[in-house]
């Protein structure tokens, strides 16, 4: 049975109060009906990643503040720190934001400082017990994805032969943790499809602690059967995003977006049950996967208001969570045959 619901606390910590502390953000969180938050660990408001990762005591004392409120944390998140562990040239200055003061205007040591919150993680979520962790891949090869001008021959493979070098380091210290890497899935990475995981995974040497986080609404906004995905890679979702999306081309715009604002784009985030994203569907097929992970809603809605989408998500999710059966439905018809009997309707031993 998938555990939920959760929420992503990313898109609410703020400098105001109920958002500006973890103590205050999880009583939030609690009262709308949640029972696991999933944990930015750059923001200073709520997470000190660094004394995470060097005090089991301090990571006690955080799980305790969660469960004063009847909550679990469900997974750390070093989403803007993965990205800075590959960064293209032309993304240098729009990502520079992200790292530490310390840090900007240097590639090389902003990216060490990265690959270091990222170790951290490892080490902060095995104390906290955590089995997943949520993150992105970084990009090298972005501003390729359109092949105009066309590719120069070689020039995606090295962009993921350096992804999976500076990769495989850290996955290797998250092995050590036994903990899952799962990466988001999602436009702006390298890994941003199906094909491009594998690409990625054949270069880890398919390395164990190389997952995905499954995000539904990165999907519909490529077209992609978000459905049969599931289907193909449900022994690496390790990770589960209830996030909403719809995309609706005109004859002026499509999947590109043209340079428009995210509300006059023809795929666009929307808040859970709002959109096309089919959550039925979704949460049926991970059910007959096994998976056992948390249901967490990441609110990104360009009309409704993140408290209302907050409110309504949990609601949203609780009712899509299937409890699995323990018995078959047509149980009450069993005949109670054995070996013998089998082998007699099959006409074997006649």
């Amino acid at each position: 049975t998938i555990k939920g619901p959760a929420i992503f606390l990313a898109q609410f910590a703020g400098d105001n109060p109920p958002f500006n502390s973890l103590d205050a953000i999880c009583g939030w969180a609690a009262g709308l009906g949640f029972k696991g938050v999933q944990i930015p660990t750059w923001d200073g408001r709520l997470f000190d990643l660094k004394t995470a990762s060097e005090s089991k005591t301090y990571c006690d004392e955080v799980a305790g503040v969660a469960a004063s409120h009847g909550l679990v944390i469900t997974e750390l998140s070093t989403h803007l720190q993965g990205q800075l562990v590959a960064v293209h040239p032309a993304y240098d200055e729009a990502f520079d934001g992200f790292a530490a003061p310390e840090v900007r205007g240097n590639p090389k040591a902003r990216q060490a400082w990265a690959v270091d919150q990222v170790k951290r993680a490892a080490v902060a979520s095995r104390h906290l017990g955590l089995k997943a962790h949520a993150t992105f891949s970084g990009a090298l090869a972005w501003p390729y994805v359109y092949p105009w001008p066309q590719r120069p021959a070689g020039l995606v493979e090295a962009a993921f032969d350096e992804l999976a070098a500076r990769w495989l380091p850290i996955l290797d210290v998250f092995a050590d943790n036994g903990v899952d890497v799962a990466y988001e899935i999602h436009p702006g990475e390298d890994l941003h499809d199906g094909a491009t995981f594998e690409m990625f995974l054949e270069r880890v040497g398919n390395h164990p602690r190389a997952n995905m986080l499954y995000d539904p609404s990165h999907y519909v906004l490529q077209g992609l059967d978000y459905v049969a995905n599931i289907d193909i890679y449900h022994e690496r979702i390790k990770a589960f995003h209830v996030k909403d999306a719809e995309f609706n081309p005109t004859g002026r715009i499509g999947v590109y977006g043209g340079y428009q604002p995210w509300a006059d784009r023809a795929g666009r985030f929307r808040s859970p049950g709002d959109g096309q994203v089919d959550f039925g569907a979704i949460f049926s097929k991970l059910t007959r996967h096994g998976f056992e992970g948390w249901a967490v809603l990441e609110w990104e809605c360009t009309l409704k208001h993140p408290e209302d989408g907050a409110r309504e998500g949990a609601e949203f999710i609780r009712r899509h969570i299937i409890r699995v059966t323990e018995r078959a439905f047509d149980d009450f018809a069993g005949a109670g045959t054995d070996d013998a009997a089998n082998r007699r309707m099959l006409g074997i031993d006649r």
